[in-house]
């Protein structure tokens, strides 16, 4: 059964073609589900009961489910909970900032990476999202805010999941977000979060993408990284700096540096000296802190705000830009590292 939301207008001109029809209701599809938001063939009024029933048996419409959107105290983050064709629960969360409208899509379905402070590998790895399901999850938000007459604008693979070990279905679903007959999302406007999986940094560097790297950091050093990001074992943060390197030469693209900021681990002052020399001489980046945000089970910390402006002052005065993510979400556990929390356990429980 093909996908709809993993072809583009020719992939369906080619597949109607092979089925005896003709290529002009590519377009009449399209312009259905992208332009009016109609997931369900019996609503397509210009197209005949004949082809409805070919369609019906040959391409596969919308597989997400919404569960509930559960919405922050102050309106301005959203969590999607959506249950899959089989069962299998992921979330998704809509950031309103300004005139951003941003989607963070989840790639897998838990997470491999098993980072010490974030929630989503706490319930281990099940499977990877196909293209259509990240897809759908854009689609789907986008058709939710038509209704405020907004739109998405950005999106981030930061939800569920290592998006680099979901390779080839992320980097199709990209393609399809950008493609201009479908969403048209800018690529610019595309940002791929990653622990560092060397060889998939280096494969995305010559995919002629436009989209912006991230790379989760946490540390200054590969001691400490070790202790708190299992993949580091695997990786070292000497081969993992070359490939972010060579992604910001080869694209021309800025990277960013995420660094997570845990009381007593990786906040001191000393650790943003040792953070100030692994950056030196690199150049197009940027290291966005983030206050670590509280998982349930956990006995990390938040460090105290002295501490954070402590270890920033170190940074500024190594002239290293930085920034400092305000948490949004936190009160329905949709803040950074806090996805597949309250939801997944009470459907589990249900």
């Amino acid at each position: 059964m093909h996908q709809f939301f993993e072809m583009t207008e020719e992939e369906l001109k080619t597949l109607l073609t092979s089925l005896d029809q003709k290529p002009f209701h590519a377009k009449q599809l399209i312009d259905w589900v992208y332009g009016k938001g109609i997931i369900d063939w019996n609503e397509m009024t210009n197209i005949s009961t004949d082809l409805k029933k070919l369609l019906q048996s040959q391409i596969s419409l919308s597989h997400l489910q919404l569960v509930h959107v559960k919405p922050s105290a102050d309106l301005e983050t959203y969590k999607f909970l959506w249950r899959l064709k089989d069962n299998k629960l992921v979330e998704s969360v809509l950031i309103c900032s300004g005139d951003r409208r941003t989607v963070c899509v989840s790639s897998q379905v838990g997470c491999p990476a098993k980072c010490a402070f974030c929630a989503s590998g706490k319930q281990g790895f099940f499977r990877n999202l196909r293209p259509h399901e990240i897809v759908e999850q854009v689609f789907l938000i986008n058709q939710w805010l038509k209704d405020k007459n907004e739109r998405v604008s950005h999106v981030v693979y930061m939800g569920m999941g290592e998006p680099l070990k979901n390779y080839d279905p992320v980097i199709k679903s990209i393609r399809l977000l950008s493609n201009p007959e479908l969403l048209n999302l800018s690529q610019r406007r595309i940002t791929v979060s990653t622990v560092g999986i060397v060889e998939g940094i280096k494969r995305l560097s010559r995919e002629e993408l436009k989209v912006s790297l991230v790379l989760s950091l946490h540390a200054p050093n590969q001691h400490i990284r070790q202790k708190i990001i299992p993949y580091a074992r695997k990786y070292p943060l000497d081969a993992i700096m070359e490939a972010m390197d060579e992604y910001a030469k080869l694209t021309k693209r800025d990277i960013t540096f995420e660094y997570t900021l845990i009381a007593g681990i990786n906040d001191h002052p000393d650790h943003a000296f040792e953070l100030t020399h692994l950056l030196h001489g690199k150049s197009q980046f940027t290291v966005n802190l983030i206050p670590y945000n509280p998982v349930p089970g956990l006995r990390l910390k938040r460090p105290e705000k002295k501490a954070i402006k402590q270890f920033r002052a170190v940074l500024f005065g190594a002239k290293v830009v930085n920034t400092c993510r305000y948490t949004k979400g936190d009160d329905i556990a949709a803040a950074c590292g806090q996805l597949a929390l309250q939801e997944l356990e009470k459907e589990k429980i249900a």
